[in-house]
């Protein structure tokens, strides 16, 4: 009998980890009766509570301490973002307006509502939304524009100038800055930021400083996308470009696909359809100095309509960002308590990363979710670190050092390689697609990095890669996630001289 409990004790302990439950656990955040919970943003006040807004106009305040609601504000129009300014002011993006939300007297309840800028044109389409803000370093505020549907029309009243070139395709611009990101300085001036967008549901900055949106599928995006957005630069969709100072007094859809490829910035990384992403939301840096696990610095970014976060590795290659994205929390097949419809993301003072969730007409779910990293007890998780384009393949960089047989595998590293097509049409297949064999693998001494020779290395591809079996050196830790995708925009330069970075 004891031979067979010490036998049971040994299978227990020895028994590899292989789900990222197994390191972090999600709490559902129990919201007000009455409240109809679409969360439209999230964020943490100095003190510590949570602001938090819902697509029918209230904003309420939660404290974690003592798990209670309070309403702050109410009767703004279809918010879907806010910004802590302080204890008792906030920013919230609403359908018509930015606008500075006040309590000014003390008591809990916002008595000011201040018009930080309404200088953007609606149409009345049910498809104009709104979001932001996010605040650089400088103090300069960002907000974007989504643009029209066909699904449905436009009043008979608008504000702002009315353009008929831009009222054609799938997705328009009439008004202006529909399709854009816009800047609001310190002094209050609003300029347009970078056009050629779609649904740009996304926006922040990772922890370099720099300016990241996401757009989601749909007419000119074959696949959802992360862009790196730069000032005065076109993405692609070209509804906006009715917008842009200079440009002909001309319908943009009657440009070539050529023409318009010519002009545009591609996206740093794609999201593979179905694959990584359906629609992709807010983007958030984790800034917790290791609370939030091992991945101190990375970006992480929502998804609507599957149980999933996504993780950012990002590449620098002669000067240009891509790279590649990961599941982090994910339902992968099994049962995780993570809700769909994760809108909206913030870290919160204790290195948690709360999530927003709404439906609002399409797949998803409502409330409020967070994320809670088990810490030192449960361990590290055996992820992916990074992931860099060499000359000849890749490398890819491990949280733990791996078990070398595993890693010498070359049975364990499956890519296959593909593209989106970019054009008029609603969304595109992969196109071209072809397995990529793995040639060679190298371990490092540290055996935390695994160096991939592949077949097959070509600009604008998508190489999706699935590991298999992989093992952390102590045999006691399986991976726990085996799905990344990188997007190869650039090759590196095959001398000493190519301009390279690592994060």
């Amino acid at each position: 009998m004891l031979a067979t409990l010490l036998l049971s004790a040994l299978l227990v302990t020895s028994a590899p980890a292989d789900t990222i439950t197994d390191y972090y656990e999600v709490e559902t955040i129990p919201t007000p009766p009455g409240l109809v919970a679409e969360t439209g943003g999230l964020s943490f006040l100095p003190d510590g509570r949570l602001a938090a807004c819902f697509h029918r106009g209230e904003v309420m305040l939660y404290n974690p301490k003592t798990k209670v609601w309070k309403l702050f504000a109410e009767g703004l129009h279809d918010p879907l973002g806010v910004v802590a300014v302080s204890n008792n002011q906030l920013l919230v993006i609403q359908r018509p307006e930015l606008t500075r939300i006040t309590d000014t007297n003390g008591d809990g309840l916002a008595d000011q509502y201040e018009t930080v800028t309404d200088q953007f044109g609606m149409s009345g389409n049910y498809h104009e939304f709104a979001f932001g803000p996010v605040r650089d370093t400088k103090g300069n505020l960002y907000i974007s524009l989504n643009t029209a549907s066909n699904g449905a029309g436009i009043r008979d009243e608008v504000r702002g100038q009315y353009d008929a070139l831009g009222r054609q395709g799938r997705m328009y611009a009439c008004v202006p800055y529909r399709g854009w990101v816009m800047q609001i300085t310190p002094d209050g001036k609003v300029k347009p930021y970078a056009s050629g967008f779609r649904s740009p549901n996304g926006l922040g900055f990772d922890a370099q400083g720099r300016l990241y949106v996401t757009d989601n599928q749909g007419d000119w995006l074959g696949t959802s996308k992360l862009f790196h957005v730069e000032e005065g630069k076109f993405y692609g969709h070209p509804a906006s470009l009715v917008w842009r100072p200079g440009f002909p007094d001309i319908d943009p859809l009657t440009l070539s696909v050529k023409t318009l490829d010519s002009m545009r910035t591609v996206e740093s990384i794609s999201f593979p359809h179905e694959v990584m992403a359906h629609s992709p939301t807010q983007l958030v840096t984790d800034n917790t100095g290791g609370k939030f696990g091992p991945f101190a610095g990375h970006l992480f970014v929502g998804e609507m309509d599957f149980s999933r976060l996504i993780r950012i590795l990002p590449d620098e290659v002669d000067g240009q960002i891509q790279g590649a994205c990961i599941p982090f929390y994910d339902k992968a097949g099994g049962k995780i308590p993570l809700r769909i419809g994760n809108n909206r993301l913030a870290f919160a003072p204790d290195g948690s990363l709360w999530l927003g969730q709404t439906d609002h007409g399409w797949l998803g779910d409502r409330g409020i979710q967070r994320i809670r990293y088990k810490g030192a007890a449960a361990g590290v998780p055996l992820d992916i670190l990074g992931m860099k384009l060499t000359t000849t393949g890749f490398d890819l960089t491990f949280t733990q050092p791996l078990d070398e047989a595993t890693a010498r595998d070359l049975a364990n590293y499956r890519f296959k390689s593909y593209y989106y097509e970019y054009h008029r049409a609603y969304g595109s297949p992969q196109m071209d697609v072809h397995t990529v064999a793995v040639a060679a693998v190298k371990l490092s001494a540290d055996r935390k990095t695994v160096s991939l020779m592949i077949n097959e290395l070509k600009a604008s591809r998508i190489y999706e890669l699935n590991l298999g079996s992989l093992l952390a050196s102590n045999g006691q830790k399986k991976l726990a996630n085996h799905l990344v995708c990188y997007t190869l925009n650039r090759l590196v330069k095959d001398d000493t001289s190519a301009v390279r970075k690592t994060h």
